[in-house]
Formats: C-alpha cells, structure tokens, sequence
C-alpha cells in the first residue's frame, strides 16, 4: 500500500497541474527498416497536461499530437507516413494519449494509458522516469520526466508493408516509442 509519504520519497516532487513545455520536449519513435536498421522521428507539433497528485500515483496525464507535424529527416518517407498507406493525416490528423493510472514498479513507475490513433483506442503502458523537479531562472517551476514504450502500429490500422526478397518487410510491425518531457507549473 501505498500512502502520501510516497511523494517525499522523490526529491523535490511537486503536486500541481503542469504543462507541457514544446520547446524542450520531444515525442519520438524508432522502426525497423529493411530488418537491419532503425529509423527514429519524432512530431514537432504536440501539446499535453500533467497533473501531479499530493500521491504521486494519483497523478494523470493527457497529451494531443499532430500528426502532420512527423519528421524522420526525409521529406519523401514523411509525406509517405503522412499518406493513406500510413497515418491518413487528412482524415485522422491527431494522436491522443490518455492515463488510465500509475502504478509503482521497482524503483520507477508505470503510466498506464489508452492511445487513440486512427479512431483506434489501445491500452499502451509506459515505463516512466521521473528526472526531476525544480526552480527555472524565470521564477517558475519545471518537471521533467522520461517515458518509453512500445506499440504494434497493426493494432492501430497502420497496415502499410512491402515484402522483401529474403522474406523480410520493409517496416517492423514494433514501433518504439521515446519521450522527453519538460513541464512548467501553472502558476
């Protein structure tokens, strides 16, 4: 069981409503290319709020994604994501992340959550690292935490591929996922 003494357990942890800074955040993914490599990108284009409980696992977190924000670094593969083979940006232009809880594991945590894409909602759970909290120099507060996860984009009727010659396909199935979040308290 856990109890409100969990929150002195993380140095400096503060409660409140927190929102997440764009500038200093990253949402990001990695695919297997062609069996032999990954592929990383990230959206440019997101924006989120976090609420940290007096119990840290009291704590929510909602976050919405443009879509048509990807860059992988190739603007010919960004356009082909962007396509109907892929995200379907035109008729689904936003990905949303909701929490559902979060859970102590170990020495970190798990943010349970549900991700819709593509009209399509799945349980999507990450592993969450708090990396602190603390003083800015413009007198506000900041929060920063590390999320990882992963996903079957089939499960999200991300269904694109084209077979290889050796029996491979082009793009894994498994799609990592990689977050760097910086939040300002709201004052």
């Amino acid at each position: 069981m856990t109890t409100p003494s969990t929150a002195t357990a993380i140095p400096g942890y503060v409660a409140g409503t927190w929102n997440i800074d764009p500038v200093h955040s990253e949402v990001g993914f990695s695919a297997r290319h062609m069996m032999v490599s990954k592929v990383r990108g990230r959206f440019t284009t997101f924006s989120g709020q976090l609420v940290t409980g007096e119990n840290p696992l009291d704590s929510t977190v909602s976050a919405e994604i443009d879509l048509a924000s990807i860059t992988t670094g190739n603007d010919q593969r960004d356009d082909h994501i962007r396509s109907a083979d892929f995200f379907e940006v035109e008729t689904y232009p936003k990905m949303t992340y909701r929490s559902t809880g979060v859970r102590a594991d170990g020495d970190g945590y798990v943010l349970d959550g549900e991700l819709t894409l593509k009209n399509v909602t799945k349980s999507v759970p990450l592993t969450l690292e708090l990396n602190g909290f603390g003083p800015d120099p413009f007198g506000g507060t900041r929060a920063g935490f590390t999320a990882t996860g992963e996903i079957n984009r089939k499960d999200f009727n991300v269904n694109f591929n084209a077979p290889m010659q050796n029996g491979g396909v082009v793009v894994s199935d498994k799609i990592g996922l990689h977050l760097e979040i910086e939040a300002v308290l709201e004052a």
